[in-house]
């Protein structure tokens, strides 16, 4: 078997865990109990995404969807900041209640 054969298999698999890790990821989101929770499989999903465009890149062999994963990773980093902001502002609120 040479790299050429076994490249769309490893690329196919590499969907399918991705898939099921969204999947997770999306329950994780759904189910959470805490905020801190759904922030960070909110996280989780984005860095899933960023998998699944890698994957896609190597598999049509278009360097166009990296420059998509790193947007995509800026993306998440500012929204999971925004996030943890949203969540200090929210914490300090409720101690000044007390």
């Amino acid at each position: 078997m040479t790299a050429a054969e076994l490249l769309p298999i490893a690329t196919m698999i590499a969907l399918v865990l991705l898939g099921l890790a969204l999947l997770i990821g999306t329950m994780r989101v759904i189910i959470g109990p805490t905020l801190a929770d759904r922030v960070l499989a909110l996280d989780l999903l984005t860095v899933i995404a960023m998998g699944f465009v890698g994957a896609i890149a190597i598999r049509t062999g278009l360097t166009l969807y990296l420059d998509i994963a790193i947007a995509l990773a800026l993306l998440g980093f500012l929204a999971t900041l925004a996030f943890v902001r949203y969540m200090l502002s929210r914490q300090s609120k409720e101690e000044e209640r007390r």
